[in-house]
């Protein structure tokens, strides 16, 4: 090879392994970025509405975009849509959708249709499929640039059966979520673009400007700050100020929200409208129909819901905004962004349990917004745990384990055989049943059993730095795992995998017990196909010891978690070894009982075979 030929060589070879080392680190955190300004016209009477929407989208990504993708989730409240199909044909259909889309008639239905749309001031050629709106852009959108999209649209909102929707079953007239045509993400995995069919979402942080026109006697509650206060009456203002800027007989109600990846908007007029000032200054708003029958609850839960607040700030991380809204409308519960949506004819305890679920929610999805359709366990999970562990201090409830419940779904959910993996995106599993389990239950196993591994303390600090590092992005399980890795020292790929990834189960067994030379040998069994760490502890009369054996692939140990109790550390246990012996210095007839993990937050499917007694 002549010296000409080897220069090009060795310049071709550091060619492609600089791209092969830029294709495999690129890791580099961008996101999207929206700015919203919309302008609606709402008709109370056919319940139709004409909307004006100017978007500022700022591509952030390394890619050059030649198409961009919007959702019009109220096209899925029609007779043949996807969710329609999905709810007559899945095994367990939710009791709130089953067959009712089916007979929706023309003016019951909901509607999203774009009358017109233009990329910086040209038309652009769409096409509607369902709930979503795939644009070819006039020109494409280099990295780093920004265009604006001007778009004229009309909405018709369904009767409610399923979040959104007017005149619910407690008689809300609007709760008008995902309302709008809005903006599909589109991250470091491309575009998500995916039907509405029945779970939840995955959105664009931004800032968003709304002007909502609608009859002078509601009163709206909601995402964003209103603007127009000194216009507004309904009790945003003293008594005794008039409402201005009335167009026929409407009022214009003016919001701005701020670096939010949702805006949600509900309206009666029989609103009562309350107020209190939690932590930090925070305002809270509490919006509830004008019923003596559900009036005591709704003023006994305003306190309580500071104090939710407080415990959020303290255990996770601070609330950002300067208000929070608690609106009754919906179907249930669901969270948006500065607000929830709850049913509110409900006894105390259920109102302060899915305020605490809803609420908690603003952490788990609207402040560290994960992926809810890819990931849901993320989201549901986390916050069963977090409002779990609240409701548990708030209420006095001193429970032994305040996620029991969790545990308990799920063990019901393998003993079912409908269990699929948690990467199972939310509208692909084959029962709802499976998808709630997987989603609430596990999610928030996950957590509570990462304590059991990590050690409390060290997962209270994951859960703080966790939101520190990711507030306001779009994390993913890899980021919780890295962050509890990160906080404990341990090795935790294992553990995200095997609970997440796959269906595999947890069993240990006390598999014998003998004596041998005056000492008691001691020998455990791994059954289920996923490893642990084990904490055994043993019982001889009055006193107490603990036993514990690290899993190999950890490559750290945890803290004892009972620091009262003596605790042997053993041998590292690898996972391939079905069995592990070890000895305690005493003689069998002084052992009186055996017990593998008694605090129960390790997910063992079958907990007879933990114990041994004499």
């Amino acid at each position: 090879m002549n010296n000409l030929i080897k220069v090009v060589a060795v310049v071709v070879f550091f060619a492609f392994a600089k791209a092969d080392s830029y294709a495999q680190n690129n890791t580099a955190y961008w996101q999207q970025h929206v700015d919203y300004k919309m302008e609606i016209d709402m008709d109370v009477n056919n319940y139709q509405y004409d909307g004006i929407q100017k978007l500022v989208y700022t591509n952030n990504s390394p890619d050059t975009l030649d198409k961009v993708f919007y959702h019009l989730y109220f096209n899925a409240f029609q007779p043949g849509s996807e969710m329609d199909v999905r709810s007559r044909n899945i095994a367990d259909p939710d009791g709130r959708v089953k067959d009712r889309i089916s007979k929706l008639k023309p003016d019951e239905i909901g509607f999203m249709r774009v009358n017109s749309l233009k990329q910086d001031g040209k038309p652009l050629q769409y096409e509607v499929a369902g709930t979503v709106l795939e644009v070819k852009l006039a020109t494409p959108i280099a990295p780093g640039q920004s265009v604006t999209f001007d778009m004229d649209f009309k909405g018709q909102v369904p009767v409610q059966i399923r979040r959104s929707g007017r005149n619910n079953a407690e008689g809300v007239a609007l709760s008008m979520t995902q309302w709008y045509p809005k903006m599909a993400e589109y991250d470091f995995e491309g575009w998500h673009a995916h039907p509405y069919i029945a779970r939840e979402f995955h959105s664009v942080w931004g800032d968003f400007d709304v002007k909502i026109t609608i009859d002078g006697d509601y009163t709206i509650g909601g995402t964003g700050y209103l603007q127009n206060n000194n216009e507004i009456g309904h009790g945003y203002q003293n008594e005794g100020v008039k409402p201005g800027k009335m167009k026929k007989g409407k009022l214009t109600w003016h919001f701005l929200a701020p670096n939010v990846h949702d805006f949600t908007w509900a309206a009666d007029p029989d609103y009562i409208h309350d107020r209190l000032t939690a932590d930090n200054g925070v305002e809270l708003h509490f919006l509830y129909k004008r019923n003596p029958e559900i009036a005591e609850n709704w003023k006994k839960l305003q306190p309580k819901t500071a104090e939710l607040l407080t415990y959020f700030n303290e255990h996770v991380g601070e609330y950002p905004y300067k208000q929070y809204s608690v609106i009754q409308g919906g179907d249930g519960g669901m969270e948006y962004a500065m607000c929830t949506l709850i049913t509110g004819e409900r006894n105390f305890d259920s109102l302060f349990g899915v305020t605490a679920h809803e609420m908690a929610h603003t952490w788990f999805q609207f402040l560290l917004a994960s992926n809810e359709a890819k990931h849901e366990w993320m989201d549901e999970g986390f916050t069963s745990y977090i409002s779990s562990m609240a409701e548990d201090e708030i209420m006095n409830k001193n429970a032994n384990n305040p996620v029991a419940g969790s545990y308990n779904g799920y063990y019901r959910l393998v003993a079912s055989g409908f269990e699929q993996p948690q990467t199972t995106h939310a509208d692909r599993y084959e029962r709802n049943f499976a998808y709630g389990v997987a989603a609430y239950s596990k999610g928030s196993i996950f957590l509570s059993q990462l304590g059991y591994i990590i050690g409390k303390e060290n997962l209270d600090k994951t859960l703080k730095k966790y939101f520190d590092d990711f507030a306001f992005k779009h994390p993913t399980p890899n980021d919780i795992k890295r962050t509890a890795e990160k906080v404990s020292g341990m090795q935790l790929d294992w553990y995200l995998q095997d609970w997440t990834q796959t269906t595999n189960t947890i069993d240990y067994a006390i598999k014998g017990v003998e004596e041998k030379d005056g000492k008691t040998e001691i020998t455990l069994e791994r059954i289920g196909l996923m490893p642990m760490p084990i904490d055994l502890y043993v019982k001889m009369g009055n006193k107490d010891e603990s036993y514990y054996i690290p899993l190999r692939m950890m490559r750290a140990e945890k803290e004892n978690p009972t620091p009262n109790v003596p605790r042997t550390q053993l041998e590292d246990w690898p996972w391939t070894n079905p069995t592990y012996t070890f000895t305690i210095d005493a003689p069998l007839s002084k052992i009186d009982a055996l017990m593998i993990d008694p605090t129960g937050l390790m997910a063992d499917i079958n907990r007879e075979n933990n114990m041994w007694k004499k």
